[in-house]
């Protein structure tokens, strides 16, 4: 599924307009990406949370040219979704697959 298609779910289903609805959705990315930037993690209960992980240093090997680089400590940006997301995810599917 698309932003696009996700916005357009959104209107069809609250009556809003479809411009409004993608400025919401826009803001919100907006501020999780602002938030995860500035190290802070973004939890949303019930759906799950954004986190910022952090990747320790270590040394990495091009086996084509035999040489060692060094890959410095970074943060990566996470997604863990929450106990009851991922339940319905797992029993939602099994239903979707018995009916096809």
């Amino acid at each position: 599924m698309t932003k696009a298609e996700i916005i357009a779910e959104i209107s069809s289903k609250t009556g809003i307009e479809k411009v409004d609805v993608q400025e919401t959705v826009e803001a919100f990315f907006k501020v999780v990406k602002t938030s995860m930037v500035g190290g802070e993690n973004v939890y949303v209960r019930g759906f799950g949370s954004f986190v910022v992980k952090k990747r320790a240093k270590k040394t990495a090997r091009n086996i084509s040219k035999n040489t060692a680089i060094i890959i410095p400590e970074h943060f990566v940006p996470s997604f863990k979704p929450a106990k009851t997301f991922v339940e319905k995810v797992k029993t939602g599917n099994k239903t979707a697959k018995a009916s096809k």
